[in-house]
């Protein structure tokens, strides 16, 4: 189990991470979802205990992070995107060194090796150095039954077929904690228009995000067919289909189509992360 309560951090004035609570049951699969610079990183060294929080605390297991850090982290593994380890070694090699870090006996030490390496399905690269691997992980997840795991991804898709929990970070702060399916619901609120029209891509996007009700508007890459694509998102866009035309035609372009689809999760993230005006399409 892991429990962050009141996690707070600063750098200098910088608050990182903005008084962020949640709970990951035991054996549970959950990710930590963002953008760049949303604090993911910075909550995931303090629970791994690498950073200590400026105010809040970590429990891992029952252990306090910050009142038996070394108890605490005896509880926690940590797989980094970019392992900081030795390249030129062979994955035996460099899991030997880890066992020998972590205080394993000489005389149990190569069958811990060979164990991690069958349940890891590493079997066929084990003799291959460490920087030639690709960084594939899904099948070890979902592989990890009864173990509980904290995974940091911006993506929303990845989140959605590992976890059974996804916990929203921007700016530092807690957007949203619910399953895949609890966010699913929430689209039931949010419209998604796909907009086809002949003129100039810069001035278009400017005139339909302008539409009252209309959150954000994107610009989709070109396809064989007339005119640009975009996808305006917006909680109720009925009135705002309506408006379109006049919009458009008004300018003197062409409209092409207008058409309604079903909101997707990635649309549901957009919404959270940018919850009022709109970014143009960037």
């Amino acid at each position: 189990m892991i429990s962050v309560e009141h996690l707070t951090k600063y750098y200098g004035a910088t608050r990182a991470v903005d008084d962020v609570s949640f709970e990951i049951a035991r054996g549970e699969r959950a990710a930590l979802l963002g953008p760049n610079g949303s604090g993911k990183s910075t909550l995931l060294r303090m629970v791994t205990g690498y950073f200590s929080p400026t105010g809040g605390r970590v429990v891992i297991g029952g252990v306090d992070m910050g009142a038996a850090p070394l108890a605490a982290r005896r509880r926690v593994g940590y797989l980094p995107e970019q392992v900081s380890l030795y390249p030129e070694l062979t994955v035996r090699r460099t899991l030997a060194f880890v066992a020998e870090v972590r205080g394993v006996r000489r005389g149990t030490r190569r069958g811990a090796v060979d164990e991690v390496i069958v349940g890891c399905g590493l079997a066929e690269v084990a003799d291959r150095r460490v920087g030639t691997l690709s960084k594939g992980l899904r099948g070890l997840l979902r592989g990890l039954t009864g173990r509980t795991v904290l995974l940091s991804t911006h993506i929303l898709a990845e989140a959605s077929a590992l976890c059974s929990r996804i916990v929203i970070l921007d700016r530092g702060r807690l957007l949203a904690e619910d399953t895949p399916e609890g966010l699913g619901r929430r689209l039931e609120a949010l419209g998604r228009l796909v907009v086809r029209v002949e003129g100039p891509a810069g001035e278009v996007t400017s005139a339909l995000a302008a539409l009252p009700g209309v959150l954000r508007v994107e610009a989709m890459p070109p396809d064989a067919l007339p005119g640009a694509r975009f996808v305006l998102l917006g909680p109720a866009l009925g009135p705002v289909q309506r408006q379109i035309g006049p919009a458009v035609v008004g300018r003197g372009w062409t409209l092409l189509e207008v058409r309604a689809e079903t909101p997707t999760l990635e649309d549901l993230f957009v919404r959270l992360v940018r919850p009022s005006g709109h970014d143009g399409g960037r």
